[in-house]
């Protein structure tokens, strides 16, 4: 089969292993876990999926070395005791039955655990949090570390044991071997601390026991956070000097970045460009001439081969992207790119949800994470015509679907353009990746012949009875909420006027100067929507504040998107000011009131976002026309209430569950 892209599908032998292209999946949490740290069955499915989709190697997510102590997770795996084997050999057998490499990351927490989930105060280095506000550690005894040292070496027999190609050792990240690396959370005054020979020294007994253990032709990697990118952190150049006193026993780097109090840099931000770690990988491999990998947004496979090419890397490593499409790797070998469904880099349903709330892993775009497109082999019974109001995200989600299972499928957008809110949004520069799902929806509809879209149509009674809909799909979305706030609806969005919507914004990016420098923008509204705005305007050198009703600005942000943020804002110095509420909207200033007295803030540029409010003109309509009739509707995503992405697409991808219901599959 010809391939565009022969560097990943160019195979490499590392020790005993050999992957047989150079995609590798990167450990990431979900939270599948049993409760006895037993690797599940739904793990075990979500694996295999990753594994019938292509990948050369799955390196699976962390596990404990030694729980409760070093556990960082309600539900995380472990590998510190036999009982964990049997299910661990049940995995391997899966993945390589698929001919993928598979291998187990051990890790202990240290101070990145939580006494509420381990009944017990974290260990680390020394007495130092890994973030701010964080748990205070007790610093580990010496005996102690080298117990520790000896439950890695156990941990890494098990894992060869039990099937696995190769083992990593998460030295990256803010676990514990980390926190002894790092100036950040070490200040010991014994061997274990100081100089970097005796911050790397852990880490140097660890691997030192864990190849004693697996014999010399076992692979061992290594990740790394090669730059922690925190104030007093490691750079890259103090991690290519600490690497020398134990890189002897590695046999490949994972070359991460960032710390839990930089995690935008670990767990990439969206507006972090494709590949943009490479280098930090290819300075590691320069230096020390063994094979390593990098990760860091790669979502098109030109930019994977070229890094590979380059020589900057010799593994892609993908995590989330893996997460959004199980089958990256066939869909790029087969000549599919056009069908890629590229992770976003949002971080809602992933990091999200389970560094955020604790929660199993989601993603915004991929509602069907564990099962893959296994309902596409399910087909209805008997016909079934599907209408859906509206081509947003969530409207193309379920006509797609629908169509996919044999539905005869009709969609209606109003606009000359699918997509809704996304395709807006992602005009903002730091947004643009959010356009590549829209995209993919398109892409994915267009090879459907058995639904038919009707763009610039306005839905209305006749043209949906027209169609003899059996299933009626409402999904209209949402608008901009405009309350009742003297002189809000006077001023915005108006021509010549100063106050604008996000979509407002939008519409007028190319008339804000690159240079905003002594330009005020104030923005009313502290949610997601609102912060775009501070994000776009405050690096152009704008003074920018932010007025919120609510105590907290970005209360419901995922981790890393909130990192993210609150650094942008203290970088730029953006006036923060939350408890405050909007009371009056003039021509050029805000009248806003906090702790009972009212403030004037005047502004070059001023927005108003306050969220947006579920649309759906028609829903009522058609319901009283088909009351008495036996047609399903379905009201989903935005125009049931204003909510993210992530909500809308799994109630589209739900039109599955209607059909069922109905008993057309």
């Amino acid at each position: 089969m010809k391939c565009n892209y022969k560097n990943i599908f160019s195979p490499l032998t590392i020790k005993n292993m050999t992957m047989k292209n150079r995609i590798m999946m990167t450990p990431m949490g979900t939270n599948y876990g049993e409760q006895t740290g037993e690797m599940s069955f739904l793990h075990i499915n979500y694996y295999e999926q990753r594994a019938k989709g292509g990948v050369g190697l799955i390196m699976v997510e962390n596990a404990s070395v030694d729980s409760p102590l070093g556990s960082n997770g309600t539900t995380q795996i472990r590998i510190d005791h036999d009982n964990y084997m049997p299910r661990f050999f049940k995995l391997c057998e899966t993945i390589h039955s698929h001919g993928a490499c598979i291998g187990l990351q051990l890790n202990h927490a240290g101070a990145s655990a939580q006494s509420k989930r381990t009944n017990m105060q974290p260990v680390s280095a020394s007495n130092i949090p890994s973030k701010a506000g964080g748990e205070i550690p007790r610093p580990l005894t010496k005996d102690e570390i080298y117990a520790i040292v000896k439950k890695y070496g156990e941990a890494a027999a098990r894992a060869q044991a039990s099937g696995f190609d190769c083992v990593e050792i998460h030295a990256g990240h803010s676990y514990l071997i980390n926190q002894f690396l790092s100036p950040t959370t070490n200040v010991r005054t014994d061997e274990f601390g100081g100089s970097a020979e005796n911050r790397a020294r852990f880490a140097k007994l660890v691997l030192e026991e864990v190849r004693k253990q697996v014999g010399p032709m076992f692979p061992i990697f290594v990740r790394i956070s090669a730059d922690e990118f925190m104030e007093h952190g490691n750079t890259l150049e103090d991690t290519l000097d600490y690497l020398q006193y134990f890189q002897e026993e590695v046999d490949a780097f994972d070359v991460s970045a960032g710390l839990n109090g930089s995690i935008q840099y670990q767990i990439d931000a969206n507006y972090l460009e494709d590949g943009w770690r490479s280098y930090m990988a290819k300075a590691v491999k320069e230096k020390y001439g063994k094979p390593c990998v990098t990760m860091g947004n790669i979502r098109d496979p030109r930019v994977a081969d070229d890094i590979l090419a380059r020589g900057d890397a010799d593994i892609i490593g993908m995590g989330r992207g893996l997460i959004a499409d199980p089958c990256w790797v066939k869909k790029v070998a087969t000549g599919h790119e056009d069908e890629l469904r590229k992770c976003i880099s949002c971080n809602i349903g992933c990091a999200g949800n389970r560094i955020g709330v604790n929660r199993p892993i989601r993603c915004t775009i991929n509602p069907t994470v564990n099962d893959g497109a296994d309902y596409k082999k399910h087909k209805i019974t008997k016909p079934c015509n599907v209408v859906v109001i509206g081509g947003g995200t969530a409207g193309l989600e379920a006509a797609c679907t629908a169509a996919e299972v044999g539905c005869t499928t009709f969609l209606l957008e109003k606009e000359d353009h699918l997509g809704g809110l996304s395709v807006e949004i992602s005009k903002i520069p730091d947004k643009k990746r959010l356009g590549d799902f829209p995209h993919y929806l398109q892409v994915r509809a267009s090879k459907l012949n058995n639904l038919f879209i009707f763009k610039g149509q306005e839905a209305t009674l006749s043209v949906i009875e027209a169609l003899h809909p059996n299933i009626i799909v409402n999904a209209t979305g949402s608008n901009p909420l405009l309350p009742p706030i003297k002189g809000l609806h006077d001023h915005i969005d108006k021509e010549g006027s100063k106050v604008a919507s996000i979509s407002g914004m939008i519409n007028h990016l190319a008339d804000y100067p690159e240079d905003c420098t002594g330009k005020k923008v104030v923005v009313i509204g502290g949610g997601a929507v609102g912060l775009d705005v501070v994000e776009y305007f405050a690096p152009k050198g704008a003074e920018v504040s932010i007025v919120e009703m609510m105590p907290a600005i970005g209360k419901d942000l995922d981790p890393v998107s909130k990192s993210g943020v609150t650094a942008l804002m203290k970088k730029h110095d953006v006036n923060q000011m939350p408890n405050t509420a909007l009371c009056e909207v003039k021509a050029d200033s805000f009248l806003v009131k906090a702790d009972g007295e009212e403030k004037d803030l005047p502004f070059d540029y001023g927005f108003v976002c306050l969220g947006m409010r579920a649309n759906a003109p028609i829903l009522d309509e058609v319901r009283e026309a088909y009351a008495d009739t036996n047609v399903e509707i379905v009201n989903i995503g935005d125009s049931v209430r204003a909510r993210r992405i992530i909500d809308g697409v799994q109630e589209g991808h739900n039109i599955l569950r209607v059909l069922s219901d109905m008993e057309y599959l």
